[in-house]
């Protein structure tokens, strides 16, 4: 993403004091490239539609001595998760569960998808050469069982951050023997090669978040996104290697309609897909897209089972559901061969 011009630039900044950053400014990093807060600048979005939240979706509050605990581990290995960054609701439940999905390669994306609160610029090649040893020593402080890692897209990197995020994998692998590891990746911008160094990394499950309907990708995500580029990646992915599972997530309430559901079902299906999760979008800030509906527990209810029919190894489906929500139980329940253990949940 290029310089807005027309946004006021912040003081330079630390990732902590970043938070303090109004929504939609522009910023400096302490790594010295600008970012905008929250991804969309001011002023970016729709009114919203009158009526607040229903009742079922309320969430813990993000409290307690689990949250704080998580909360120190990750600020004391300058990690980032994206339990903060994208604002998940479940946060309060995770992290006092003492639990969190690691988000790798930095806090800033090089994409602006209209429903993520992900801070979006161009990092210009910046890594942080420490991340692998750090995440791998924060699995293990935690003891995690099954941990999953997130990133940002890295599109100034010539491989968009594989070689990077394998080597995550591979530092967890032989820090925490017996620890499962699920990769909730970006497209590589559909370069296979990259698809390839994460898979052989050692990963339990490859999952690529195709967000939503083919005819609301371009309004929801980035233009460098694609639908067929993430059915693309997905089965790839499984052909790849033998016994990997795949995943993937749609966000619904944008707009979508039963149908439209469907068709993406049976377009995962096609490609492989062996577990999906389905889950209520909520608007981060006023700058991004609005909620067009707010379906139902009872209507997540027939959609999961509409999923289980169409041949998937498990639907997750709920109006708090993320891709990587109770992650580990969802395998577990299906006699994958992965222990039950603390899980990664939000993403």
């Amino acid at each position: 993403m290029a310089d807005r011009e027309d946004i006021p630039l912040a003081p330079p900044t630390d990732s902590a004091a970043a938070h303090t950053v109004r929504s939609g400014q522009k910023y400096r990093t302490a790594q010295g490239f600008s970012a905008i807060k929250d991804g969309m600048r001011a002023g970016a979005g729709a009114a919203p539609p009158p009526g607040g939240k229903p009742r079922w979706l309320k969430a813990p509050l993000a409290a307690g001595p689990g949250y704080d605990f998580v909360r120190q581990t990750v600020r004391q290995h300058r990690l980032a998760t994206v339990c903060e960054e994208a604002k998940c609701p479940n946060i309060g439940e995770c992290w006092n569960a003492g639990t969190a999905t690691i988000m790798l390669l930095g806090a800033v994306c090089t994409r602006a998808c209209r429903f993520c609160a992900v801070d979006t610029g161009n990092p210009r090649g910046w890594l942080d050469a420490d991340e692998p040893r750090n995440v791998a020593d924060s699995v293990a402080l935690m003891r995690l069982k099954y941990v999953v890692l997130t990133s940002v897209d890295r599109d100034d990197l010539p491989d968009g951050g594989a070689a990077h995020y394998a080597a995550c994998v591979r530092a967890i692998k032989e820090r925490c023997a017996g620890v499962a590891v699920e990769a909730l990746t970006p497209d590589f911008a559909g370069d296979l090669r990259a698809v390839d160094a994460v898979v052989d990394s050692g990963i339990e499950v490859f999952a690529q978040n195709i967000e939503t309907v083919r005819r609301l990708t371009h309004p929801v995500r980035d233009p460098r996104a694609g639908y067929e580029q993430t059915l693309a990646v997905l089965a790839h992915a499984r052909a790849r290697r033998t016994g990997l599972l795949t995943k993937s997530s749609l966000m619904l309430g944008l707009g979508e309609s039963d149908a439209e559901i469907a068709e993406c079902m049976d377009d995962l299906r096609a490609a492989g897909v062996d577990i999906l999760t389905l889950g209520q979008y909520l608007r981060p800030t006023a700058n991004h897209l609005p909620v067009e509906r707010f379906l139902t527990p009872e209507q997540f209810a027939r959609l999961r089972e509409r999923g289980l029919a169409r041949g998937f190894r498990e639907c997750v489906s709920g109006p708090l559901v993320r891709s990587s929500y109770r992650a580990e139980q969802a395998l577990a329940g299906n006699n994958v061969g992965l222990r039950t253990g603390l899980a990664t949940a939000g993403a």
